[in-house]
Formats: C-alpha cells, structure tokens, sequence
C-alpha cells in the first residue's frame, strides 16, 4: 500500500559555504525519498536557503550590495551543489520569494488576530551572531558570541501558552521527536518556564526582513520567518488542495543544535494557526573531524565538492549513509573515508561485478548462464535476497539507513563467500552447468542489490543494472534474464591505494 511522503531539510543559511554537514542533511533527505518513491509512495521532498536577518544584511553591506543582490549571488552555490549530489528534491524554496513573504505576513496578521501576539519592552542580553534573545546562563556558557545588552519594544508570542498542550502531544507521540534521547531532552527543557518569544525587529536596527502587516516598523524574526517554509512551500493560503494533500509533514529532519526552533518555537506557532504537528522531528548528530566538532573557525570543514571530485559522488553518498547512525555524531576522517569505500564498494560490492562478469566471460561466452537447478547453497542465498526488500523496506521507514544499507551489503559479503566455497572457476573444469548455476546465482543476488542501492548510488548502481540487462527489474528474486550478453566495463570502484594519499 502508498503512503504519502512528504520530507523537508532545514533550510539552509545563504552565508554559509555548504559543507558535510549540508551535504549529509541533504544526501539523507534524498536517499528517503528516493527509496520511497521506488516503494510507490507519493514524494514531496522540499529543501531551500533562509535568506533574512542581520548577518546577511551587514555581509551585503562589507559588498556594497543590497541584500538580494548579495542573496542572489550565493544561493546558486547550495543549488550548484545539490545538483553534484544528485539531489532529487521536488521544491526549492527561499525566503526572498513572493510566494514565502506572503505567507508568513498572512501568518503573522492571523496569529495577530487570534491574540496570540503582543507588544512588550523588553531588556536583555543580545546575541548578534544568533540573532536573538539569550538567558543569562546562555551568556555564559560561551557558546554564543557578539553579546550585547539590548533594551527595545518589540512584539512577542504567547508561546508559554501552549506549553502544557506540547507537553502532552510529545507523552502522547513517543515517535513525534527522534531519537529517544532528544525527545527526553525536550520534555526536560519544557519542565522549566517556557515564557514567550520575541518575534520582531525595529527597522532602526534591522532593516532587511519581512514587514510585520500590523506594524511597518518592525520586520519579522528570522525564525518565524524561516519555519514558515515549511507550510509555504506545498501552498498553505495559496493552495488548498495541495496543502492538504501535503501537510502534516512526515519528517523534518534536522541537525540537534537546532532542535529547540523546530520542537518548540515551530510546534507553538502550528497550534496557534490550529494546524496539525509534523509527524516527526528528527535531530541527527554532528559530524566530527576526529573527535572535535567542525567549525570554520578550526578551519576543519570538510568540502564535499572535494571528496567528490577525489572518489565520485555515489561513494561520498555511500559513506555518509552508512557511517553515521541517525540520532549519533559520527567521526569523518579520511582514514575511514578510504576504509569504508575499500571494504564495501571496492572490495565487497564492486569486486563482486568484476568476479561474476569475468567468468561469464571465461566460461560462458560472455552470456549469463541458466539458472539450473538449485542446491541448498543456491536456496540459501535466493530465500535471502527474497527477504531482503522487506527488510529493508522496514528499516527505511524506521529512518534507520545505516542498518539498511548493512542488510544488503550483508547479502553482498554472503554471496561473496559462496563464490569461494563454490568455486566456480574450477567447476568449469568438470561441469559446467553447475559452475552457471553458481554465476546466475551470484549475478542474480548482485542485481538485486543494485537495486536496493539505487537509492544511495544512483549513478553508479544504474551502470551496473545496465551492465547487466537489468535496468527497469524489481526486487523479485530470479528477474535475472539468462543469455544476457555482458559489455565489458572499467572497475566500478578502482580500490583506494593508501600510500597515494
């Protein structure tokens, strides 16, 4: 049966040079819808860049730019990316757009309206970088910098209001925030006073941003402004046909620093417009250089053009996949990077391909051999590739990739040590008809894997399906054509020699 698939990133900040960390919220979002449209359900994958607040305005002014200009110029960078990466997202959004800036004025005067919004002077600690409010406690923790004391009027909303009512709909939806660890650190935070949120900024002090409807001295907060995306892009006041085919989102998946925004601030918001909850929050880990967050500041940021242009998109894709279990940081090095891509796509996967194709070649004409008929060791293997998609399928649904992407490598790495206890290069000698059986077999499991990585390796997995007369097959077990002729090719994944590096 389908289901509807609707999946957002965050929205990326137009200042940043996008980095592993972009790269891997994207590839993520990606590889799920990917894997979700093959299943057949119905995909809206939406990704996009927050291009409002004060750290772009006063970057386009070092420029001599306006604002948009200075937009204008940067976002082709994430878009330029997203196309290396083989994103296959179904709306890009930006805060600049008219169709975003009107909603979220709507959205404003509606909240407005329903008297969840109030003026209030308010004196405080600043926090430039972060663009908001800080407690004294936050100041001091130092992870926040170019604080100031603040005294202003501003607007505010009602947001401990509706504390008690997420309370309860994160104790009622245990899969609402994910991890567990995350969930539990929410319903801590929220055990404290939540108190209200100061959305608005006096053009005195920042100019560039969306004017609030209801008072043309201030623009909007950048956070109000920015979460809105995610009820702007599939038509909230613009399209009601396709909102509601849309939203509630699936699965907002996001870095952990910036839970908060999302679990807090976002669900408020949606209860003051009387709109469903997202059906899932999920924060997943950093990516550490070693055992130190990376940071531009470190100068320790991984590029992922730079990894692409060394090893191909599909085995960046594939490392960030496997590597980092969802909910946990994970630890990039380049040691790992070469690890991983010699063990399971050199080695594993891509040998394999080598191994079937050349004695095919040897023995059998360059044809896939017959089936024949199946001993145990065959049995084995097929009832393991026919439960191999139902495997899968559920740990996709679970957003538990990594362990996915195992299961088939796993298939992988089984069907490799039946090559070497079967033999086939010597069974020639003597039969050849069971020395096909044992390649149709092999070539068989490794087709069916290439599909079930297609959504991880597009590119790659594609050449090998074409390779093997197999472009368009499913996960049925036996879809292999017998008397299939085979091109020859280069390696799929030349192995990694480390003392080149």
């Amino acid at each position: 049966m389908s289901h509807k698939f609707y999946v957002t990133t965050p929205i990326y900040y137009v200042n940043d040079a996008p980095h592993i960390g972009h790269a891997y919220t994207t590839i993520l979002a990606d590889v799920l819808s990917r894997f979700h449209r093959a299943l057949g359900d119905d995909v809206f994958f939406l990704t996009g860049l927050d291009e409002h607040g004060q750290k772009v305005q006063q970057a386009a002014e070092k420029r001599g730019l306006s604002p948009k200009q200075h937009c204008d110029e940067l976002a082709p960078r994430f878009l330029d990316l997203w196309k290396k990466l083989g994103i296959s997202n179904d709306d890009f959004v930006r805060t600049t757009e008219a169709r975003h800036i009107r909603v979220v004025q709507d959205i404003l005067q509606k909240v407005y309206d329903n008297g969840d919004i109030y003026q209030h002077e308010y004196e405080g600690l600043y926090s430039v970088a972060e663009e908001r409010f800080i407690t004294e406690k936050e100041a001091e923790s130092g992870q926040f910098r170019e604080i100031k004391r603040l005294k202003e009027k501003n607007w505010f909303f009602r947001m401990g209001k509706y504390q008690e009512r997420l309370i309860r709909h994160i104790e009622d939806h245990p899969g609402f925030i994910r991890p567990e660890s995350r969930r539990n650190e929410m319903l801590g935070f929220l055990r404290q006073p939540l108190g209200d949120l100061c959305i608005s900024r006096p053009k005195s002090r920042l100019a560039w941003g969306i004017e609030i409807p209801f008072d043309r001295d201030y623009v909007t907060y950048v956070w109000f402004d920015a979460l809105i995306n995610y009820i702007s892009a599939p038509g909230y006041l613009a399209d009601d046909a396709k909102f509601r085919r849309w939203w509630p989102a699936t699965a907002h998946l996001i870095g952990k620093d910036i839970l908060t925004t999302h679990s807090v601030y976002w669900t408020t918001m949606l209860f003051s417009l009387g709109l469903p909850l997202p059906e899932c929050i999920f924060a997943h880990g950093w990516w550490l250089m070693g055992d130190s967050k990376m940071s531009k500041s470190l100068g320790n940021v991984v590029k992922p053009l730079d990894l692409i242009e060394q090893h191909g998109v599909d085995a960046v894709r594939y490392y960030l996949m496997a590597e980092m279990i969802l909910g946990a940081d994970a630890s990039f090095t380049p040691e790992n990077f070469i690890k991983r891509y010699n063990s399971d796509l050199a080695n594993d996967f891509g040998n394999l391909l080598n191994r079937v194709s050349g004695l095919i070649a040897k023995n059998h004409g360059g044809v896939i051999p017959p089936a024949g008929e199946a001993t145990a060791a065959e049995e084995e293997i097929a009832a393991a590739g026919r439960t191999l998609g139902a495997k899968v399928e559920a740990l996709v649904r679970d957003f538990k990739v990594d362990q996915a992407l195992n299961e088939i490598m796993n298939l992988i790495r089984a069907v490799n040590k039946y090559m070497e206890a079967q033999a086939p290069w010597k069974l020639a000698k003597t039969d050849l008809a069971a020395a096909g059986r044992v390649l149709y077999t092999a070539t068989e499991a490794l087709r069916l894997s290439a599909v079930l990585l297609s959504a991880v390796m597009p590119e790659k997995t594609a050449v090998v399906l074409d390779i093997l007369g197999a472009k368009g097959s499913g996960l049925q077990w036996g879809e292999l054509k017998a008397g299939t002729a085979l091109p020859t090719f280069p390696p799929l994944f030349p192995r990694i020699e480390v003392e080149k590096q």
